[in-house]
């Protein structure tokens, strides 16, 4: 089959510059939350957030990135989601369980709210070292529907030193084979590889971005994670835990998806983002970013998108 190369990520060419954020821009408006009825809405692209502690960037801004979202759990007050969806919130990710025992006590309300508003939307457990990992998947499927078109789950993995009843540290193996575990498991019930959600130290002390078929949630409040985790690969990043949006009173966490609103449309269907078995993806096809050959491998099929091994910027093929 005949490949044919275009950038959709003209903007990813200017992000080193640290360039300017453009004007939020309104969109056709759909009402589908998932993929039946075609591309996931983005009703606003480039929204323009306030946040209670903001602070300074250096090189790219999280104004410069087209797809914006939330994530949300019993410490946010009831939602006005579609005031939300309105002010540019294009996906939800909301607290379900923890451990093999605890679920989210707005869980419910949040999910049910988030989906009438149309708005994609995926659940995250937050792992508990001092339980099987097994146990764990089994309690969030028994808590989270299955259902077609939402995005990928996440296993939310992270140090917590304020937990009263486990304190432990596995090792970075340990680690890593716990969260194949559960990823493999909820990939079964659900036919999509979750999402992994981390922090710069447990990043750091784990090498959990060594887990191959994984797509990465980082945050990164203090700076790019271009700075903050170098050479990761990622797809979502939260850029700070003190966001502010009309549709919820209080703080709110904030987050960007790493790349077009045309890439968003289908994320998560089998097409876009990092490719399942090419992690990292080297393709055989040349990079028109750098006029050079990549390194040898396979060729991501038609609707991938794969990232430049070759520049500091963060180049999109779009395979069409």
């Amino acid at each position: 089959m005949r490949i044919f190369l275009c950038f959709v990520a003209v903007m990813a060419l200017l992000a080193g510059c640290g360039s300017k954020a453009p004007p939020p821009v309104a969109q056709a408006a759909n009402t589908s939350s998932g993929l039946a009825g075609g591309a996931r809405p983005v009703d606003v692209t480039f929204p323009s957030f306030g946040d209670a502690r903001p602070h300074d960037w250096s090189g790219r801004a999280p104004g410069s990135y087209a797809v914006h979202g939330i994530d949300v759990s019993r410490y946010q007050p009831p939602i006005d989601w579609r005031a939300a969806r309105r002010a540019g919130v294009s996906f939800a990710f909301i607290k379900a369980t923890e451990g093999v025992e605890e679920l989210d006590p707005r869980f419910a309300e949040h999910w049910a709210g988030a989906g009438r508003a149309g708005i994609p939307r995926a659940a995250y457990h937050f792992y508990y070292f001092c339980a099987p990992a097994d146990e764990q998947a089994r309690w969030f499927i028994r808590n989270v529907p299955r259902r077609a078109g939402s995005l990928p789950h996440v296993l939310d993995m992270e140090w917590n030193p304020f937990s009263p009843t486990c304190r432990i540290r596995p090792d970075g193996a340990d680690v890593r084979r716990r969260a194949q575990i559960f990823l493999d498991i909820l990939e079964a019930h659900y036919g999509q590889r979750p999402i992994v959600y981390t922090t710069i130290d447990f990043w750091r002390e784990t090498g959990i971005g060594r887990l191959p078929r994984t797509r990465f949630w980082l945050r990164s409040v203090a700076g790019h994670p271009s700075e903050r985790y170098p050479g990761a690969w990622w797809d979502f990043c939260q850029y700070t835990g003190t966001g502010l949006e009309p549709g919820l009173k209080g703080e709110v966490d904030l987050n960007v998806f790493d790349g077009p609103a045309p890439a968003w449309g289908y994320y998560g269907s089998g097409g876009v983002g990092v490719s399942p078995g090419l992690v990292p993806p080297r393709p055989s096809v040349r990079n028109q970013a750098d006029g050079r050959r990549a390194s040898a491998g396979p060729v991501p099929r038609p609707g991938a998108w794969v990232r430049s091994a070759r520049r500091s910027y963060e180049a999109r093929i779009w395979l069409v």
